[in-house]
């Protein structure tokens, strides 16, 4: 566990209602990783970072951040992590400058002499210095969102744990956003990052765990993730029922023919079997391409089920 900046084991937690929003989660997240918690929206990814940063009590199960046990040290170890959940919450009436002065008093771990440039280096990564002096109700869902980040942003963070941090940002915050977390990461900083988009994970995730229904049902490096998940072959035909054919004698699942195109599920059929097998059926072949599963496919075959809201 040395090597894990986040580790679990049979985190729990079972609501009043009889509901268990969160069900036995073993978390293990690398150091100076970019670790996507994915999984729709209901899924549990909220309640576990609430969880792991103390804001809720687990029902049963243990936890530790940076390689300490909590909540016991938590004390020691929150201020060296930094954290959005469920959205920004700012004075409205003030300037986002002064909102982040408050934030920054109220800790005490911190230099106050330093205070101004930090701040300011803050609201610049985030791309908000020029409306620093902007009241927080006149930010757009947005800014908010950006302020928020300079908030955790405020001090040096080993550890940064961010719930949909990319809601409400138009494209090009949204880039801005993924290339400040990779440079972070870059950096050593460790990032864990909720979020139901399959995209964010793709472009900038080096770990990712799956959640469904309260359950982590997979976990590890996106890679090793990906190659769990069956490939699948499309073949270009004249004669797309005649290789539609030739891929179910093989053994190939969900064969399906769309115009002059033949695809389907690998399994464990290697591809040049399928290729030799066409030729013998005598079955023209004007191209063939070997698809490795996408993210959407493979939260399918992890699930079940489609990427949708869990109810």
């Amino acid at each position: 566990m040395t090597d894990l900046a986040v580790v679990s084991t049979g985190l729990t937690k079972r609501f009043r209602s009889g509901q268990v929003a969160v069900n036995t989660v073993d978390l293990a997240v690398p150091y100076g990783s970019v670790y996507g918690f994915l999984g729709p929206n209901g899924s549990g990814k909220t309640t576990t970072i609430r969880l792991l940063l103390g804001l809720v009590r687990p029902t049963a199960g243990t936890h530790r951040l940076l390689g300490s046990a909590m909540p016991g040290a938590a004390a020691r170890v929150l201020p060296r992590v930094g954290a959005l959940v469920e959205g920004p919450a700012f004075h409205p009436y003030l300037s986002g400058l002064d909102n982040l002065r408050r934030l920054d008093a109220a800790d005490r771990t911190v230099e106050p002499r330093s205070a101004g440039a930090r701040i300011d280096a803050a609201l610049d990564r985030v791309g908000l210095l020029a409306a620093r002096r902007k009241r927080y109700r006149h930010y757009s869902l947005g800014m908010r969102q950006r302020l928020a980040i300079a908030a955790a942003l405020l001090r040096p963070r080993d550890l940064l744990i961010l719930d949909e941090p990319t809601n409400g940002l138009d494209p090009q915050g949204t880039r801005e956003v993924r290339s400040l977390l990779s440079a972070l990461s870059a950096t050593g900083t460790t990032v864990v990052l909720s979020t139901h988009l399959l995209s964010e994970v793709e472009q900038i995730c080096s770990h990712v765990g799956v959640m469904h229904l309260g359950r982590l049902v997979a976990q590890g490096p996106l890679a090793e993730l990906r190659a769990r998940t069956a490939p699948s072959v499309e073949v270009r035909s004249a004669d797309a029922a005649g290789a539609a054919r030739v891929l179910t004698e093989l053994g190939l699942t969900e064969v399906v023919t769309v115009g002059e195109t033949a695809t389907g599920v690998l399994g464990g059929v290697v591809p040049e079997k399928v290729v030799a097998a066409l030729v013998h059926a005598d079955v023209p072949v004007r191209g063939f391409q070997v698809r490795s599963a996408d993210l959407e496919e493979m939260f399918v075959q992890l699930t079940g089920e489609g990427f949708d809201v869990s109810g």
